[in-house]
C-alpha cells in the first residue's frame, strides 16, 4: 500500500525514442558488471559498476547510503554496503530493461568515514557528472540520479549543481537523509538533503520514504518537504507502508538495509513503482 502526494504533472518526453540496442557484457556467476575508472577531482581515480541488459531504455546511477565505498571488486561486484537497498535490488531495474551504474567512493574517500562531508561538496558533483556524461557517451540513453539514504544527498547535490551533458534526466531518492545532527562528534554528521541548493533542481523528482522507518536521520514525516523546495517538471511524494516486517527495528539496525528503512520485503513493488515514474507515469 502507499499514499501519495504528486505536483506539477507536466508529461515528460524525456523516454519517447529512447531505445537504444547493444550488446550486454558477457556475464557470469562471478560478474556483476563492466568495472569502468575514470580520473576524478584533485588527480583522484574512481569507478563504477556498468551492467546494461540488451535493448536498455534508460540508465540509473545508483549511490548507496552509509560511508558510499562500496569497494568494488574487478568483477564489478560490491564487496562493502551488499545490503544496501539499491545493491539489492539492481537486478530487478536490469530485469525491467534499465542499465544500472553503481558508483564507488573515490580514491580519497575510501577510510571509515567514507565520503562522509564530501557528499555535499561541488567536486563531488563533479565526478558524479563525469559518470553521467560518460554513460551518455557511450548508449544516448536518459540518465536518473538514484540516491538512498546518505546517498540521497549525493544525489540532490549533483542534480542541483550540474548542467549541460553532465547533468541527469531525472532524479529519485529513496528513504531521504533529512534530519542531522548538529551536536555529533564530526561536523559533516549535522548534513541533509536540506544542505545544497534544493530550489535549482528542476528535473522530474520522486521522493519514497517508509511509514515505518524508525531510523532517526530519515524521518518519513519529513520526505514531502523535499519536494516544496525543489522546481521539478514532474514531482511525487510516495510513502510506502507494510512490507515483511512492517514495524520499527530498534537501535542503529533502523538505518539498515533490513528494516522498513530498505523496504525490506517490498522490493518489487518499490521497483516497479519507481520505474512506473521513470517511464513518464505516477509511482
Amino acid at each position: 500500500m502507499i499514499a501519495r502526494y504528486a505536483r506539477s504533472i507536466f508529461f515528460s518526453a524525456l523516454f519517447c525514442g529512447a531505445f537504444v540496442a547493444f550488446d550486454a557484457p558477457a556475464q557470469d556467476t562471478k560478474r556483476c558488471g563492466e568495472l569502468i575508472e575514470l580520473d576524478g577531482h584533485n588527480k583522484t581515480k574512481f569507478a563504477y559498476s556498468f551492467n546494461a541488459p540488451a535493448n536498455a531504455t534508460a540508465i540509473l546511477v545508483l549511490l548507496p547510503g552509509g560511508a558510499g565505498f562500496a569497494d568494488l571488486d574487478k568483477a564489478g561486484c560490491a564487496r562493502k554496503l551488499t545490503g544496501n537497498s539499491l545493491i539489492r535490488t539492481q537486478d530487478l531495474f536490469q530485469k525491467e530493461g534499465f542499465a544500472t551504474a553503481l558508483v564507488d567512493a573515490p580514491s580519497d574517500h575510501r577510510g571509515e568515514d567514507g565520503l562522509g562531508g564530501f557528499r555535499i561538496s561541488s567536486l563531488h558533483a563533479e565526478d558524479l557528472g563525469k559518470v553521467v556524461a560518460d554513460l551518455r557517451k557511450r548508449t544516448k540513453l536518459p540518465v536518473w540520479l538514484v540516491g538512498t539514504s546518505r546517498g540521497s544527498i549525493s544525489a540532490v547535490n549533483a542534480a542541483s549543481r550540474l548542467t549541460g551533458e553532465n547533468a541527469p534526466d531525472g532524479l529519485v531518492i529513496t528513504s531521504p537523509l533529512t534530519s542531522g545532527n548538529p551536536r555529533g562528534r564530526k561536523a559533516w554528521v549535522a548534513q541533509t538533503v536540506f544542505s545544497v541548493p534544493l530550489e535549482a533542481i528542476k528535473v522530474p523528482v520522486l521522493v519514497v520514504v517508509h511509514a515505518a522507518d524508525a531510523c532517526i536521520r530519515t524521518p518519513p514525516s519529513l520526505g514531502v518537504s523535499i519536494l516544496a523546495r525543489t522546481n521539478g517538471v514532474r514531482e511525487q511524494a510516495v510513502t510506502v507502508t507494510g512490507g515483511a516486517k512492517g514495524g520499527s527495528v530498534p537501535g542503529a539496525d533502523a538505518c539498515g538495509g533490513s528494516s522498513p528503512h530498505g523496504f525490506l520485503g517490498q522490493e518489487q513493488e518499490v521497483t516497479a513503482g519507481i520505474i512506473r515514474f521513470i517511464r513518464g507515469g505516477n509511482y
